[in-house]
Parts: structure tokens; C-alpha cells; sequence
């Protein structure tokens, strides 16, 4: 079983592609890439494809016509590492605002420490945003609180988009449709890991907001997290979540590598 494989969806990243890709190679854990590049018009997948020839047979490319979505990128780079036998997989961003050196704490937080899903943090230790203008912080934080109280979910950062998933968590989940596409695609993959008893906890990060591109956030897209939730959580009570064999709980943030 090939070992661990991150997942990094692109619209317009060619200001960042090159960069994040030559950071994770050079990371003291080994971490396969695979880009799902949604179209880009400006040469995000041309850039990826002259980097294969370096990173041969651990840069991947997934290209899809037009731009389909975060959370539907997302599911189609996962289907394509599980049907390579991927153990780890991972979710981040293109644009830095995730710190690739994270990348070894949320490994060992599922390797080593036992966790089935390993969540990089905003919130678990204060707010530890950077860059981002006080109205985003506050509705981040609060869409947190928010997404809490209608759950149950006890995840202090239920938006966060940089994850570790153990393989099993993913073949477990994906057996049943992920409907939502933006942030709340983030709170559904959540909560179904929780409803299904996998263990997850949080790992504390720093996040920097991007310096170079264009954020893809919208208000169509926080609408979606506002209203999912809730449609969400009503239509739980009408699924049969059949838990895994391991024991349901959410652990201890981890501190350190």
C-alpha cells in the first residue's frame, strides 16, 4: 500500500503551483502530490505537467473540464488515490494560507497518535488567523459556533480545509453521496466522519491568508454553509450511519511532532 498523497484542487493558481510543489518535495516526510486543476486558463496545468518530468511518479495531474466546485474536486482526487491504494490522504490549499510543514504534524496525529481524521486547526487554541480582515475572522469563528450548536459536532473549526484522512475513513464515507460543493462540503465531511464513529481530532495551525491570487470564497458559497447545516442535520435522522470498528471519540489536540 503506497503511503500518504495530498490532494490540492486549482482554478488560477500559477502564481503559487510551482512553489507549494517544491515545498511539500522537500519536506522530511514523503508526500505524493496530486493536483486537480479545474481548467485553469492561466497555465496552472501546463506548469504541473513540466514539473512531472522532475517529480516523476510522485506529481500527479487531474485535469477536469471547467471549474466543478472545491468539494467535488475534492472527491474525485480521493476516488482516484483510493483506487491507487493511497493510505493517508490529505486536503490543503495551493496558496500557502496552509503551511506545508503542518503537513508532518497532521500525519503523525493519524500515523502515530491513532486519530481516523486529523484536522488542522484555526480555533482550537484561540484564533490563530493571519491577514484576514476582523468582519472574516468573526464570521468564520462564529460559522464555527454556528455549526456547532446545530450539529452536536464537537469540532471547533468544522470549515477547516487542511486534512488528514485515513483511507478507511474515505471508503467508508464516499459510499454515500457528499451533496455540498463550497464550505459547507467541509462541515459534511466532518460530520459524517463523526456520525460514522471515527475518531478525529484537532491539530493547532497557524493560518496565513493568501499573498499572491484570488480567494475563491462567495457569498453564495457561505450561504450554502448556512443553510446546508441545517438541512444537513434534518436529514441525519433519516440515515443509517453503520459505525467502523474502531472505538467513536475525539482526542487531545496534538501539540507536537
Amino acid at each position: 500500500m503506497k503511503e500518504s498523497l495530498i490532494v490540492i484542487p486549482t482554478f488560477n493558481e500559477i502564481e503559487n503551483i510551482e512553489a507549494i510543489i517544491r515545498k511539500v518535495f522537500s519536506l522530511p516526510t514523503h508526500f505524493d502530490v496530486l493536483i486537480v486543476d479545474d481548467g485553469s486558463p492561466d497555465g496552472t496545468a501546463r506548469c504541473v505537467r513540466m514539473l512531472q518530468d522532475e517529480f516523476v511518479g510522485h506529481l500527479h495531474l487531474l485535469e477536469r473540464r471547467g471549474k466543478l466546485g472545491l468539494g467535488t474536486a475534492y472527491i474525485d482526487g480521493f476516488k482516484w488515490a483510493l483506487a491507487r491504494g493511497y493510505r493517508y490522504l490529505f486536503e490543503m490549499d495551493a496558496d500557502f494560507s496552509h503551511n506545508p510543514d503542518d503537513l508532518v504534524r497532521l500525519y503523525h496525529a493519524c500515523a502515530r497518535e491513532g486519530a481516523d481524521v486529523a484536522v488542522g486547526s484555526r480555533y482550537i487554541k484561540g484564533v490563530n488567523v493571519v491577514n484576514w480582515p476582523m468582519g472574516r475572522v468573526l464570521m468564520s469563528y462564529f460559522a464555527g459556533v454556528y455549526v456547532r450548536f446545530i450539529t452536536g459536532m464537537p469540532i471547533m473549526d468544522p470549515t477547516a480545509g487542511f486534512i488528514c484522512y485515513r483511507s478507511e475513513v474515505l471508503e467508508t464515507i464516499l459510499q454515500n453521496p457528499i451533496r455540498f460543493v463550497g464550505y459547507a462540503f467541509q462541515i459534511e465531511m466532518k460530520f459524517s466522519c463523526w456520525k460514522y464513529g471515527f475518531t478525529l481530532t484537532e491539530v493547532p495551525i497557524i493560518f496565513t491568508d493568501r499573498t499572491k491570487g484570488v480567494s475563491k470564497m462567495s457569498t453564495r458559497i457561505f450561504k450554502e454553509a448556512v443553510f446546508g447545516v441545517i438541512q444537513m442535520k434534518i436529514q441525519s435522522f433519516f440515515r443509517h450511519y453503520i459505525p467502523p470498528k474502531r472505538t467513536a471519540d475525539v482526542i487531545a489536540p496534538v501539540e507536537t511532532v
